[in-house]
């Protein structure tokens, strides 16, 4: 077992959290100073001499990619294989990140071992605000549902280290790309409740409330503006397509073929860019999709329209709106 602990302008907190560590026995500690910067050396040669390892960044690159970091040293360096990664600011207990570790070990399959808050008593309002939001977004884009997407305590056996080094992102988008990524993969996600620990109200965390949200949720903000230009197009073509054939089954067809070309085009390239699947196997995915959203468009906007007799413009946005969860939850797992 390795413990990985990013770090970036650590306190003391970090030397209590490696001597109590090193009294369970868990196994070597790793360390990556995300650039620091000069005036904290002195702490990390201090976490030196009680025998952790010490890898450092010029500068600062993010915690995604000091975990990146950390996983492919452990891998070049043989080090033990099972990982458990842990914040440096105080808020992992080491009876927690051992019991993370337990339950690491008594998996049946590969697969993510969170150490999971319960966000109960007194906890600062942005922390459990940003972890509702995030919670939400998961449950609602892959149906699955985690308690603290938010967690920086997780746990990996050796035969992941390899797709952990692949997943997009170099700050604190990465640790959710991997939760969006991994049900895709195969990979089951398991939850062992911790602790909620908050030390002055979570004055140390370095996470930016502003742009580290917008580097979370960008895939969910790209794929939302890609689905309201294909919208638009589909939108124009239909009054197009209708105007001059006067059938609404063809319109609809006629319309959603197009925007539909558009839409793939621009997820593949831009929104889910780190896909695994190449064109050939994402392509019929894609268009089969298409198929079943295009029954749904078909059979939603007939409803709106010619049963509920809503006027086509307003028929067609609450048909887009009803659909557009379902096809970003689709095209995530199934597609790319």
């Amino acid at each position: 077992m390795t413990i990985l602990i990013p770090a970036y302008e650590p306190d003391d907190r970090l030397l209590d959290l490696i001597i109590k560590l090193q009294d369970y026995g868990l196994g070597p500690i790793l360390i990556v100073d995300d650039g620091s910067g000069q005036a904290y050396r002195g702490l990390f040669q201090t976490a030196e001499a009680f025998g952790c390892t010490v890898l450092t960044h010029p500068v600062n690159y993010g915690k995604g990619r000091a975990l990146k970091t950390g996983f492919r040293y452990i891998q070049e360096q043989g080090l033990p294989g099972y990982v458990v990664c842990a914040d440096s600011d105080g808020q992992h207990l080491p009876h927690d990140i051992k019991r993370v570790v337990e339950l690491l070990h008594r998996q049946s399959k590969p697969g993510i071992v969170l150490g999971s808050r319960r966000f109960s008593g007194k906890v600062p309002l942005r922390s459990r605000f940003g972890n509702s939001v995030t919670r939400g977004v998961f449950a609602l884009t892959t149906g699955s549902k985690v308690c603290d997407t938010q967690t920086g305590l997780r746990g990996f056996p050796p035969s992941m280290l390899d797709w952990l080094g692949r997943i997009p992102g170099d700050r604190f988008e990465y640790e959710m790309n991997m939760l969006l990524t991994a049900r895709k993969e195969g990979y089951d996600i398991t939850e062992e409740f911790i602790d909620t620990v908050y030390l002055d109200h979570n004055k140390s965390s370095h996470f930016r409330p502003l742009a580290d949200s917008i580097r979370i949720y960008l895939p969910i903000l790209m794929f939302s503006t890609s689905s309201l230009l294909s919208a638009l197009i589909d939108f124009v073509l239909l009054f197009l397509f209708q105007n001059l054939t006067h059938n609404l089954f063809l319109s609809v067809v006629a319309a959603r073929l197009c925007s539909s070309i558009f839409n793939y085009s621009v997820n593949r390239r831009y929104v889910f860019s780190g896909g695994k699947r190449s064109r050939l196997q994402s392509l019929p995915k894609y268009f089969s999709l298409v198929v079943l959203v295009l029954l749904f468009n078909y059979g939603l906007l007939y409803f709106y329209s010619e049963q509920l007799i809503i006027p086509l413009a307003v028929a067609k946005i609450l048909t887009e709106v009803s659909i557009f969860l379902f096809s970003y939850w689709a095209q995530r797992r199934f597609v790319y």
